[in-house]
């Protein structure tokens, strides 16, 4: 793999954090499914032992929420490439919600190539506080 295919991968992977966080704050629940895997899974910085699996039950999962304003600010991305088609990453994350006091976390993340391009095939996130 040549460092531009690398730099690429790194990019589209940390793109993928971008949109998972803004359709995240927009409610666009339809939209933030569908970057993940079919069969990818996702566990809550509130529930990080607790995965969700599958596209249909992280959408269902979304939908079950109660509507509210957010805004998730995501920093510290490092994408580390293990191959062509997968690649793992950790990113910082601060939740601003209606709570007095903003939540601040981390997710770390595995990503594989699909043939509808690099989604989430699994993402756990955890609070630190």
């Amino acid at each position: 793999m040549t460092p531009d295919q690398r730099r690429a991968i790194e990019q589209d992977c940390a793109r993928l954090i971008a949109l998972y966080a803004n359709r995240n704050d927009a409610a666009r629940w339809h939209e933030v499914a569908m970057l993940y895997a079919p069969e990818g899974r996702m566990a809550r910085p509130t529930a990080p032992d607790e995965w969700i699996e599958g596209r249909d039950a992280i959408l269902a999962a979304f939908l079950a929420r109660p509507p509210r304003a957010t805004r998730h600010v995501c920093s510290n991305i490092v994408i580390d490439v293990l191959s062509p088609v997968e690649a793992v990453g950790e990113s910082a994350m601060l939740l601003f919600t209606g709570d007095p006091a903003p939540k601040v976390g981390s997710f770390h993340d595995r990503f594989i190539l699909t043939g509808e391009g690099w989604r989430f095939a699994e993402r756990r996130g955890s609070l630190l506080f």
